[in-house]
């Protein structure tokens, strides 16, 4: 894979950096600016070198034409407090206001432009449009680094097509990601633990498939667990359930046993009244959901507190953890406790640990940890469960 080596002299260039600054905001607030630090890196690297910085990046799900809501106006403004410059912004992804700031770049500064997704070609399933916008894009510079790990699983324009287009390299931040991930996958050190969560069972079927081959133990919590549960026989009364992957779970438990490769699963659950913060709530065995005392109506929103424990005694003895999903709702203090034990089992194993991105990260930050206690916090969940499936990841293929 090319790296910035590659491009050569960068000074006075106009180097366009495909950054993934999707951050959450609430009320046009940054809740967490983890992906702008990760970004930094690469950045700093740059302006050092001479290069003018185009920055280009998502946030949200508009649908190809401008939101406020989805502005990267506020991100412009935090990375420029954390990078100690000014880093400039213009409302455009492409157009004549944003080719008159490209121009007025000097060596070391930086700019980022508007949302890619306010353009349809951006994500545009035509591939024909995908390069036209591309070839916008690539107007503005000389080389081209990809840097945003989050989307390199993305056939987008930005990602694939302009990659393309120019001389182009993968940035320090996905160089990292990629090394951290071949650690999981080519010789992991053992026991190797993979701990999911999240809402769905179908959302990790690829990833639970491919890991069954080189995992000692899978803990399961979150959401799909009930599916697990389920799968085994057990009422799980009103709580999250994929009744067309029971079959797909039973096979999953089979393959486990067949090769040896030990499945946990909570021994018990906390259940709610209802999905809500101040929901009245209760520790149950995992197989007594539906006698507990909500009868059918209960909802399990958290593994219970032995199997927290459970998890974190197995976490702690592990070589590698790899952890992607939350194991209850734990945006809600009372449905936080499973997802907070495992994070600080993390920080305390000597093992190697990796956080893969999205919800999980998310979570450790917004419960109070810090992203050096952990060996690794991924920027990109998504991305990263392909590349544990073993799918290819076309941001990656184009830059071999």
């Amino acid at each position: 894979m090319r790296t910035i080596d590659s491009l050569g002299p960068l000074r006075s260039r106009t180097v366009i950096v495909r950054c993934d600054l999707n951050v959450p905001l609430s009320d046009g607030v940054i809740t967490d600016d983890g992906r702008i630090r990760a970004s930094l890196t690469t950045i700093r690297e740059l302006r050092e070198s001479g290069a003018r910085l185009v920055l280009i990046s998502h946030l949200g799900r508009p649908k190809g034409a401008p939101e406020a809501r989805f502005s990267l106006r506020p991100v412009a403004e935090r990375m420029s407090e954390l990078l100690g410059a000014p880093v400039g912004f213009v409302g455009q992804t492409v157009g004549a206001e944003a080719a008159e700031a490209v121009r007025g770049l000097g060596d070391g500064d930086v700019l980022l432009l508007e949302n890619l997704r306010f353009n349809p070609g951006e994500t545009s399933k035509d591939e024909s449009e995908r390069r036209a916008f591309a070839a916008e894009l690539a107007a503005f510079g000389d080389a081209f680094v990809s840097d945003g790990f989050g989307v390199v699983h993305r056939r987008q324009a930005s990602v694939y097509e302009l990659a393309q287009l120019l001389p182009s390299a993968a940035g320090r931040l996905v160089a990292a990601e990629l090394d951290v991930l071949r650690r999981l996958t080519d010789d992991p050190a053992r026991p190797y633990t993979v701990v999911l969560g999240g809402s769905k069972v179908s959302d990790k079927l690829g990833v639970i498939s491919h890991l069954l081959e080189r995992v000692d133990t899978l803990l399961i919590g979150g959401g799909m667990l009930f599916t697990f549960l389920a799968a085994q026989g057990h009422d799980v009364a009103s709580s999250l359930l994929e009744q067309d992957q029971l079959d797909t779970v039973r096979g999953y438990l089979a393959e486990a046993e067949r090769r040896g490769v030990r499945i946990v699963l909570p021994e018990d659950v906390v259940v709610a009244a209802a999905f809500a913060a101040d929901a009245e709530h209760e520790v149950v065995a995992a197989d007594a959901i539906g006698a507990s005392r909500f009868g059918e109506a209960a909802i399990g929103l958290d593994i219970g507190p032995a199997a927290a424990d459970r998890f974190a005694e197995v976490i702690r003895d592990s070589a590698t953890v790899f952890w992607n999903g939350p194991m209850g709702v734990f945006e809600m203090e009372a449905f936080a406790n499973g997802t907070r034990t495992v994070a600080q089992a993390l920080t305390e194993t000597t093992g190697f640990t990796v956080v893969g991105g999205g919800d999980s990260a998310a979570a450790v930050r917004a419960l109070g940890f810090d992203d050096q206690q952990f060996g690794h916090i991924s920027t990109g969940g998504g991305a990263s469960l392909e590349y544990l499936e073993g799918k290819p990841l076309p941001g990656l293929e184009v830059l071999a």
